[in-house]
């Protein structure tokens, strides 16, 4: 199930599938480790000798977040029971609490005892060996620890602040010698108030009071999250002492003021643009750790198909959405990403696979020897786009100083690497694997990414007055572009090709009409109405087009992940975000009036018809319910988005003469 509410803080992240289940809590760094492991933490409600989970279909959700915030506005009713819960969530801004207020409202017209439940089925650190539950009955609390990993679980009724919240509390093994975990003793409306468990082990807490007829009742959770109990301690003390109430006010307040802080005149964007860009800027910094890694995705469902997931950093995805991100203003978070990659990069001078949040090397498929002869198992495209992102992050800040920190270590290393890894006869990038990792040859993206890091290589050089190295990138950067024009342009089918394949006879050419082609005039290896551009986006626009009720762009001709249909011609390919929306960036540069540009306008709103209730993108969605697939939130979708926006709102500018907004 996709997450339908992320809420975090750059150290914690925590997820919500759509039934109001906690699936994910990720602690110290986003994305690492997660302790729950997409197992449902839930909440049910116990009334008039009646029990319900809110996972069941007899309650009905509505999932938003308060307005340009990172705090969750939910309303779940459920007229059997009569009803309706008003959830407000959040990780606080600052400290490492997850802070829960629950409104509860008495539907009926009769006083009724109410009983609601909370489970914890943690896993800490990310496995279920040697956890602990206790509840301590000196601080009124559920605790789970194991090694230097506290969870502190706190509530309190309002109103009744001093007295003991919890009515009653258990704990007990789960999915171990036939014990399912302490939910089921919850069903009953009672808890057995067992008070320590050890090794594989849940528990569960309930809280009682009284409604009177149509009142309502506000409680208030948290879960204090620190490296020793004393810390977990303070951190619950805190809380009590500040008032739940506030620290969920400081928190929303923070995030409206950083969301808005960079003026924008908005032009002619309808007001559901509009918030889905501000939607999304909260989305990616919740999947951003605060140390640098910028993350791809954090949902574990994944998993279920693969033993695997996405909570990693590639620098591909990194540096694409922090090229976004100064873009749209947000420097401090593309700066950190930058001094993080620095400590990244391979002696030789390139990026790997991908990497875990603390900057260990991630897992990968790809190997290092083929036909018998070592091979190095990159995608060279994220080294490139790193150095590219970086220029275009000096031109935003023009922090020189800044620039001469990474100067050694990061831009002469990687642009050094790319000018070495070529073919000595086309001048193309050597062989690596391509951005969707799934074949290994020299493709036009690729190139294109080399292309535009080595003119950056060559700019950067030029500030430090190295004109002879600069001199060198900027000649290599020309040869890769005359191999692009040479190579990887089909005259036949009059576009560019996916790419080549070196073999013993020579270039295998790939025909697949795809989507990331894009990248020749993204990279800057041919402006956006070259004709050879015109022709290879229209032939996308006509090719990848999805012709079904649902619309939206397909990576390439006959996609198979996650693949719906063999129905080519009219399904060429699931529908995914970002290729939606390089076509919007395409149509953005070209447009010469506003009808055109209204055309890139469609694809924005095309983005926000298919994000969930709460604005969540995903990877890509079914291409006949429109619903989403793979993960979700997708980090990439969200930033191909802001950007599209700015360069909108950029365009609008230009064809209206409106004046840019202050800073």
């Amino acid at each position: 199930m996709p997450r339908a509410l992320v809420i975090g803080n750059g150290k914690i992240l925590v997820n919500f599938d759509a039934k109001l289940n906690m699936r994910d809590f990720y602690y110290p760094y986003v994305g690492q480790m997660n302790h729950i492991m997409g197992h449902k933490n839930r909440i049910g409600a116990w009334v008039d000798g009646r029990f319900l989970w809110c996972e069941d279909e007899r309650w009905q959700h509505t999932l938003r977040y308060l307005p340009d915030s990172l705090v969750t506005d939910v309303k779940s009713t459920c007229p059997e029971l009569g009803l309706e819960l008003t959830l407000n969530d959040a990780v606080h801004f600052r400290r490492n609490i997850l802070l829960r207020r629950l409104t509860v409202r008495n539907l009926t017209a009769a006083e009724r005892e109410v009983r609601l439940f909370f489970t914890h089925d943690f896993s800490i650190n990310q496995t279920d060996v040697g956890d602990t539950a206790l509840f301590d009955p000196l601080s009124r609390v559920m605790i789970h620890y194991k090694l230097n990993r506290v969870f502190l679980i706190g509530a309190a009724v309002k109103g009744r602040a001093e007295e003991n919240p919890f009515f009653q509390y258990a704990t007990g093994t789960k999915r171990f010698g036939g014990a399912e975990g302490t939910w089921r003793d919850a069903e009953d409306g009672q808890l057995e108030g067992n008070p320590v468990a050890q090794g594989s082990v849940d528990s569960a807490v309930s809280i009682r009071f009284v409604i009177g007829p149509h009142g309502e009742q506000e409680l208030w959770y948290w879960i204090a999250v620190g490296e020793s109990l004393a810390e977990a301690r303070e951190l619950n003390a805190q809380v009590k002492r500040d008032g739940l109430d506030a620290l969920l006010h400081e928190t929303k307040v923070y995030w409206q003021t950083w969301v808005t802080r960079n003026p924008l005149d908005f032009g002619d964007l309808p007001p559901q643009v509009i918030e889905a860009y501000k939607r999304s800027l909260l989305v990616v910094r919740t999947q951003t750790d605060q140390r640098g890694a910028i993350l791809a995705a954090n949902d574990t469902d994944i998993m279920e198909t693969n033993r695997d997931h996405y909570s990693y950093l590639w620098p591909r995805d990194g540096a694409l959405v922090a090229y976004a991100l100064d873009s749209a203003g947000y420097h401090e978070i593309s700066k950190r990403f930058f001094r993080f990659c620095t400590n990244l990069l391979s002696p030789e001078g390139f990026f790997w696979h991908k990497y875990n949040p603390d900057g260990s090397l991630g897992s990968s498929w790809h190997p290092w020897v083929r036909d018998g002869k070592p091979q190095y198992p990159i995608q060279e495209d994220e080294t490139a786009l790193v150095l590219w992102a970086l220029w275009h992050h000096y031109e935003c800040t023009r922090n020189l100083e800044f620039i001469e920190e990474l100067y050694a270590p990061l831009i002469q290393r990687a642009a050094n690497f790319l000018v070495s890894y070529r073919d000595p006869q086309t001048h193309l990038p050597a062989a690596s694997y391509d951005l969707w990792e799934e074949r290994r040859g020299i493709f036009t993206f690729t190139a294109a990414a080399v292309y535009a890091a080595l003119k950056a290589a060559g700019n950067f050089a030029r500030l430090f007055g190295h004109y002879r190295r600069a001199l060198t990138y900027e000649v290599a950067a020309g040869e890769v572009k005359e191999a692009i024009l040479t190579y990887l342009w089909d005259e036949k089918n009059s576009r560019f090709l996916r790419g080549v394949y070196p073999t013993a006879e020579g270039l295998v050419k790939d025909y697949t009409l795809e989507s990331s082609v894009f990248g020749v005039c993204e990279f800057g290896v041919l402006p956006p109405t070259d004709p050879l551009v015109v022709k290879t986006m229209r032939a996308i626009k006509d090719g990848l087009w999805v012709k079904s009720r649902v619309g939206g762009v397909a990576r390439y001709t006959n996609d198979y992940y996650h693949q719906k249909s063999q129905d080519i011609a009219t399904i060429p390919g699931n529908p995914w975000f970002v290729p939606t929306l390089w076509l919007a960036l395409w149509l953005i540069e070209v447009a010469g009036e506003l009808p055109e540009l209204h055309s890139a306008l469609n694809l924005l709103e095309w983005c926000v018809e298919h994000s969930s209730e709460a604005g969540m993108m995903a990877e890509q969605v079914d291409p006949y319910s429109g619903t989403p697939l793979s993960v979700s939130p997708l980090t990439w979708s969200h930033s191909t988005y802001v950007l599209a926006v700015q360069r909108y709102l950029r365009r609008y500018r230009q064809l209206t003469g409106r004046q840019e907004p202050p800073a």
